[in-house]
């Protein structure tokens, strides 16, 4: 397969011959670095401190030069602190008139159960939710701050808030306190149990994966009968026929992101789009990704067009025997899917009927909370670990993930799972994200730079086979879907 070029020992890596081009030292030099810096991204979790020290700082600096700002955020400490005195007297000796004076936002559930409106429960929540307030407004209304410095320290700030939570910690949350009392600590104890068991299976460290638990592929999720047509090195493509008699003339080609496995849609039996597509009659192919090891390192996102959409197409209109498919891209098999399109559409290639993008990002000018871990300071370590492995491990992305929703996919699961002892839940999309798969070194580090930080494709720069392309060459109807909460593509 052209696509797998494995690397001997010693031979630099495309990540190091793309940034030895880029600055003219040496493969070897910059191999070097790369390694330096893979150990110092091992102890910081994949973070990078400079990014963080460099917004910390200059948001410090910044507040430091503005006197009158640190008086006025003084005043409003002094305000918060009296109104949340005034609550406190109030809940304790009237509760029935005592009025809130911060509510929590609708998405935040740390304090909806009926045990937080209990004194001196209550009075700690709105303690902690005047103090994320009051470090919003001092980081929001700091001036000049540089670039996405502001962003950066919020995100962060509001990282170490959650860990601080009084929700998080079994001694303030009365919820924790009432089930000890009631059970005798038999919730602590299935709690401990709770965490041996994912201890043991490697999971303690890794919160995406509850309801992972009691689901089986082939049983419980990707059970729509189907089988695999086409295979090459990259991806296998899955052929589901009609469950109809009469059957659709054009037939439908996904392609899924392969950070993850294709059976997002075709999940569980109630749950899934490609049962419900065969059952209106069409003939659906679906492209399952290979999940690449240290060999794959050079793969580059070129190749994913060349053998793969364009293999993928091929197949099944060979295996179809049409002569058009309406072709269907999720998050980011929707950006390669996009690339692919538009080089057909150049070169006057007329096999797809439609185009379908879901959750797709084809401009990254506002990528979301995603960017905050994508900038040169992150990428450069980012580089550096996918060159010693070969490629991007799913845990690391995971890692990421999880801190855009910290409150959802981490917090609340240690109070749910360690602090009360209830098992996890069984969830068919759970159980999907936990079968997360790693992505080749080449091709991310192409990706995150050619679209997140320069924005290539959108600009009409990226060049496929030595000219650009562009989306608005693409003359076939397109049907895009976008998901506002989505912290990947928003």
């Amino acid at each position: 397969m052209d696509a797998r070029t494995p690397i001997q020992p010693g031979q630099p890596s495309r990540i190091d011959q793309t940034e030895s081009a880029r600055t003219g030292r040496t493969a070897q030099s910059v191999n070097l670095d790369q390694n330096v810096r893979a150990i110092g991204a091992k102890m910081s979790g994949g973070l990078s401190p400079a990014a963080l020290a460099l917004a910390g700082t200059d948001w410090m600096l910044h507040a430091a030069a503005s006197p009158a700002l640190r008086l006025d955020l003084a005043a409003d400490a002094m305000v918060k602190a009296h109104s949340l005195a005034q609550y406190a007297f109030s809940a304790l000796t009237a509760p029935e008139a005592a009025i809130a004076p911060v509510r929590a936002k609708a998405h935040d559930r740390r304090f909806a159960g009926e045990a937080w409106s209990r004194w001196p429960y209550n009075v700690m929540a709105q303690g902690f939710l005047m103090t994320e307030a009051w470090w919003d407004k001092a980081i929001t209304d700091t001036p000049g701050l540089e670039g996405d410095h502001k962003a950066k320290t919020r995100f962060y700030a509001r990282q170490v808030l959650d860990a601080a939570c009084p929700a998080n910690n079994p001694v303030l949350n009365p919820e924790v306190i009432e089930a000890t009392l009631t059970e005798g600590g038999d919730n602590l104890r299935r709690g401990f149990l709770n965490w041996i068991n994912d201890l043991a299976d490697g999971r303690a460290a890794e919160p995406d994966e509850e309801g992972h638990d009691g689901f089986k592929v082939g049983e419980d999720l990707a059970c729509t009968p189907g089988g695999v047509v086409y295979r090459n090195h990259l991806f296998e493509l899955i052929h589901y026929a009609p469950t109809t008699d009469k059957v659709r003339a054009e037939p439908i080609l996904i392609t899924p992101a392969w950070i993850m496995k294709y059976y997002i849609l075709d999940l569980s039996p109630k749950n899934s789009m490609v049962r419900w597509l065969t059952d209106q009659g069409f003939t659906v192919f679906m492209m399952s990704w290979r999940n690449p090891g240290a060999e794959d390192r050079d793969i580059g996102f070129d190749d994913y067009r060349r053998h793969g959409v364009m293999n993928a197409i091929t197949a099944a209109l060979d295996v179809s025997g049409a002569d058009r498919l309406h072709a269907v891209g999720y998050c980011l098999g929707g950006t390669l899917l996009s690339v692919a399109a538009s080089a057909m559409a150049r070169d006057g290639d007329e096999r797809l009927a439609s185009l379908t993008l879901l959750a797709a990002q084809l401009d990254f000018s506002e990528p979301g909370e995603l960017q905050l871990f994508i900038g040169e300071s992150e990428l450069a370590m980012l580089e550096s670990v996918m060159d010693q492995a070969g490629f991007l491990d799913a845990r690391q992305m995971a890692g990421a993930f999880n801190m855009l929703r910290s409150n959802d996919l981490i917090w609340s699961r240690l109070v749910r799972e360690y602090f009360l002892g209830l098992p996890r839940a069984r969830v068919d999309m759970m159980a999907w994200n936990a079968d997360a798969t790693r992505m080749p070194a080449a091709m991310h580090s192409e990706y995150l730079r050619g679209f997140y930080l320069e924005n290539a494709f959108a600009n009409g720069h990226w060049i496929v086979e030595d000219r650009p392309v562009s989306f608005t060459d693409v003359r076939v109807p397109v049907f895009a879907v976008g998901t506002e909460k989505d912290h990947v593509a928003p």
